[in-house]
């Protein structure tokens, strides 16, 4: 390798760690405190922390649930915008998305198990299947493509259980 080269990869290779270290806050949220790193079906983990969470969170009113979730989207855009500048583009790390994912599904449901464990299947399989407009919202710039479509895909989870719970069990 010549010297050139050498000095050239070495200021790359260090200004991606500086990234790193400016980005410690981000990156740890837009892992879901780390559960994003877990090597098998990142994305999966980081719903089941979500619904682990929320399961044991404190009933509050809808409208502070509603404020919550809607704060967390936003958060999530953010830190996962800054992830992607050390992951890249919706790298399989970034799961808060799943995490936001999960509040929606749950958002105005019973807190009972069978809620919770539907509510992470479907939620689940709408995020990996991404029926329209799902499937063309992750070509949305930045941590917009990363959050929207889990957005879109739990709305469509907690419409299904809605009927289920409301008018089929109703």
């Amino acid at each position: 390798m010549r010297p050139i080269q050498f000095v050239l990869n070495n200021r790359k290779k260090n200004q991606v760690d500086n990234t790193r270290k400016n980005h410690v806050f981000a990156i740890t949220i837009a892992s879901t405190f780390g559960s994003g790193y877990f090597p098998i079906a990142p994305g999966t983990v980081g719903a089941a922390v979500a619904a682990v969470l929320l399961w044991f969170t404190p009933t509050v009113s809808l409208t502070l649930f509603a404020g919550a979730t809607v704060l967390f989207f936003f958060l999530g855009v953010w830190v996962s915008s800054k992830s992607e500048q050390v992951w890249g583009h919706d790298a399989g790390r970034i799961n808060w998305d799943e995490f936001v994912g999960m509040m929606i599904t749950v958002f105005a449901l019973p807190k009972t198990w069978h809620v919770f464990l539907a509510g992470f299947l479907l939620f689940r399989l709408f995020d990996i299947i991404k029926p329209f407009p799902a499937n063309v919202s992750q070509k949305l710039p930045g941590g917009w493509g990363v959050m929207v479509d889990d957005v879109i895909a739990a709305i469509y989870s907690n419409i299904i259980l809605q009927i289920v719970y409301r008018i089929i069990l109703g």
